[in-house]
């Protein structure tokens, strides 16, 4: 019996070649009909034939799609059998809306059938560095609008030879409707360019920029979503003097970019969990453990035991690597301190001239920057550091969902990022940067905001910030507000983290939540980080926390954390003795030295401070005391290297927590934890203390967690904030849980740290509005 049947696939990922897919199976059975993209990211199919030939093709649809293919619903409607149509076509993308939401594919990793193209010399796409496909290429970072088609991408600007035209029209082509395709005779070009502008005149600016790399050059190329800076990684001397370029990266971490896993294994570790997420179509970049024998430069990554590694992602990166004989490239941001990337020409070579002596770009257009994605493994399980390329705008599953038009979550002021959210999916946006005073990245925060609307198709009813109010993106939020009439939640930042966690894990009852970082505007108008949360969508009860501590100076205590560990010790210590101790060992610690000290005391001694319970702040004080990191150059730095040189001690060390009750809540006695370390700083190895106050710090938590668990009745215990990327202290905390008959909650989709405050916020916003 024949029939006609209308088929729309919610939730599918555009660009990843799904009508061509569709034809092709279509053709297969014989079927009559059409394949559309929708204006909501979408596919509608339309066939006839015969009925149980139809009921193959739809098995079909689910069997054999494109890896990047994701369904949320085939909705399936048969009609009578008409005979309209004599073949199969793919049409012209519409801009009807059918579908609940937006589903945008990420930028895609190269291809191997496109390698093997670039890299066969009888290939017309051969040394083309552009070459792409339908299953891999820029999506992202170059849709301008929906429905995607090349009119509406930085494409549009390369019209198709009569070669690429012709693949792209032949269904049996891997390339057939794929947007981005190109090659040397109609797509983009690249050219080598001095610091001051002046075109390099050569045969291969590949060649050419591999050439000036191996002389010790340092480049700046422009990529698929921005910029990289480019060095070799053997030579202290190219490192080095990339760090005096950029003057305020003193110590901060390069990333790195091997050819192939075999050679990222000649200098670092790398584990069956990590060897799947570096080798996926995201390639991200994966902080990986140093080999003992670690022979690239020490300044890559100055006082760590890891380094961050990606795979090249792009035909340029495997053109370029494979001509370097260095095991690794340094491949950096290439941006100016606390700026964006830069990303079109001009840009680069204004804002870089000081940093790159030579510029390799394209003329293709970067519409969205997008830097490159950063994760750590840890237990097993991949923790996000920063969701950005390969990754965005893909949306986050919730199992609660918004009834109304849509959620603006407008994020964080440091390490901030956007989440829209439409129906029971949330879109969190690229990585941004810090907000706090710089203008470049308060514009690229606007622009992200419009075009994560636009490309979700959502007009907010509900806007959701932070509790501070003087962050940029609560003035922000209370503006947008005012203009266009939407309803403001604000969130507190801690009960965000905990919210996200939940969510991932598709937790609904209320759980006991450890949000351990190192800052968060608080309810009670102070500085929060160590907090035990009794959690729900919509309440968060604070239960226990570290016990409170001055910062004589405010902020300036993040940056000389010196300056926290002696107001800590301040409450345990005598100043007179105090005074001493600090004099004669620390004095490096200030930036004034006595004069600065002597004001320390004096704001402790006239209690003129403000106080935090922030876990970071105790574990940069600990960095300090040990004379690991005086003085912090980079975010979480003090932490990061006391972690660094703790995973090469042994915990041997008697230190213990001490928990106290005090008004009903759990304070951990963080001045007791430093005293002690202090009291045995000269009978151990600092490895070994490291290690062993970095135990005793987590294991305060987890007490703290596992007796308000206990008393709440409540089994599910989460580890979330910035602290969580600290491996040590994240299976420390696991291991007490468990041993209690807990259940340890972490994540594995969403970051952690604060790059995932926008998400906690919209769900937040979700469950208020919706009475969740």
């Amino acid at each position: 019996m024949k029939a006609s049947c209308e088929i729309n696939c919610t939730g599918i990922v555009q660009g990843v070649g799904m009508r061509p897919f569709v034809y092709r199976i279509a053709v297969k059975w014989g079927l009559t009909g059409y394949v559309l993209n929708l204006g909501d990211a979408g596919v509608r199919i339309v066939v006839e034939g015969e009925r149980t030939v139809i009921e193959n093709f739809i098995r079909n649809l689910e069997t054999e799609k494109p890896p990047m293919a994701r369904y949320e619903k085939i909705e399936i409607n048969w009609k009578p059998y008409h005979r309209r149509f004599k073949n199969f076509n793919i049409r012209k993308s519409s801009k009807e809306s059918v579908l609940k939401s937006s589903y945008i594919p990420p930028d895609i990793s190269i291809c191997n059938n496109c390698l093997i193209d670039i890299l066969n010399p009888a290939d017309r796409h051969y040394n083309y560095a552009f070459t792409c496909c339908a299953d891999c290429g820029p999506r992202f970072t170059s849709i301008i609008d929906l429905p995607y088609d090349r009119m509406r991408t930085t494409m549009k600007k390369f019209p198709l030879c009569p070669d690429c035209e012709q693949e792209y029209k032949n269904p049996l082509n891997r390339r057939y409707h794929a947007q981005g395709i190109c090659c040397p005779i109609c797509g983009p070009k690249l050219t080598l360019y001095d610091r001051k502008g002046n075109r390099i005149d050569c045969d291969n600016p590949v060649t050419e920029t591999a050439k000036l790399i191996e002389e010790g050059k340092i480049l700046a190329i422009k990529g698929i979503g921005g910029t990289h800076l480019a060095t070799l990684t053997t030579d202290d001397e190219c490192v080095l003097e990339l760090r005096r370029r950029k003057r305020e990266r003193k110590f901060k971490p390069f990333a790195i970019m091997s050819l192939n896993l075999e050679k990222v294994r000649e200098y670092a570790i790398v584990n069956e969990y990590e060897e799947e997420i570096i080798s996926s179509f995201r390639r991200p970049i994966v902080i990986l453990k140093k080999f003992e024998n670690y022979d690239l430069s020490e300044w890559i990554s100055p006082g760590l035991h890891n380094v961050g590694v990606m795979l090249p992602y792009s035909g340029l990166h495997y053109l370029l690597l494979q001509q370097i004989d260095d095991p690794a490239v340094v491949m950096t941001s290439g941006n100016a301190t606390d700026n964006p990337m830069a990303i079109s020409n001009n840009e680069i070579v204004s804002q870089l001239g000081h940093l790159a002596d030579y510029f390799l770009l394209h003329d293709r257009e970067i519409y969205q920057r997008a830097d490159d994605s950063v994760l750590r493994v840890i237990d097993r399980k991949p923790k996000i550091i920063r969701r950005s390329r390969g990754y965005v705008p893909e949306p986050i599953e919730l199992n609660i969902e918004h009834k109304g038009k849509g959620i603006l979550a407008v994020g964080p002021e440091l390490t901030a990022t956007v989440t829209v959210m439409k129906k029971n999916r949330c879109f969190p946006s690229q990585h941004i940067g810090d907000l706090s005073g710089n203008l470049e990245t308060i514009e690229f925060h606007k622009s992200i905001v419009n075009q994560m609307l636009k490309l979700t198709l959502v007009e907010p009813d509900v806007v959701a910030c932070d509790l501070h109010p003087d962050f940029y993106t609560t003035k922000y939020a209370e503006e947008y507000v005012d203009i266009h009439n939407t309803e403001l939640v604000r969130v507190q930042h801690h009960h965000a983290h905990a919210v996200k966690l939940m969510a991932e894990n598709n937790i609904n009852e209320p759980i006991i939540c450890i949000t351990s970082d190192g800052v968060g505007y608080g309810r009670d108008a102070t500085i929060w980080g160590g907090e035990i949360l009794l959690s729900s969508y919509k309440t968060m009860e604070r239960l226990a926390h570290l016990k409170p501590q001055p910062m004589p100076g405010g902020d300036v205590c993040t940056k000389y954390p010196t300056r926290m560990l002696t107001a800590i010790l301040s409450q345990a210590i005598p100043e007179n003795e105090l005074r001493d101790i600090i004099k004669k060992g620390y004095l490096d610690g200030f930036k004034y030295g006595q004069q600065e000290i002597d004001l320390v005391f004096k704001l402790l001694t006239k209690k003129d401070y403000i106080t935090t319970t922030s876990s970071g702040r105790v574990l940069d004080a600990i960095s300090a005391l040990l004379k690991i990191c005086q003085k912090k150059t980079y975010q979480g730095e003090p932490a990061i290297r006391l972690e660094s040189i703790a995973a090469k001690g042994k915990d041997t060390v008697k230190i213990t927590p001490e928990i106290n009750k005090h008004n009903g809540k759990y304070i951990f006695d963080t001045t007791k934890l430093l005293n002690d370390i202090l009291e045995k700083i000269n009978q151990h190895k600092i490895q070994d203390l490291a290690a062993s106050g970095q135990r005793a710090f987590a294991e305060g938590l987890a007490q703290m967690a596992v007796k308000t668990a206990q008393e709440t009745r409540i089994k599910n215990i989460g580890f979330t904030g910035g602290v969580a990327y600290n491996e040590a202290i994240t299976k420390i905390i696991k291991k007490i849980v468990k041993q209690n008959n807990l259940n340890f909650i972490q994540h594995q989709k969403t970051p952690p740290g604060d790059a995932g405050i926008s998400i906690g916020q919209a769900i937040i916003a979700a469950a208020k509005v919706n009475d969740i």
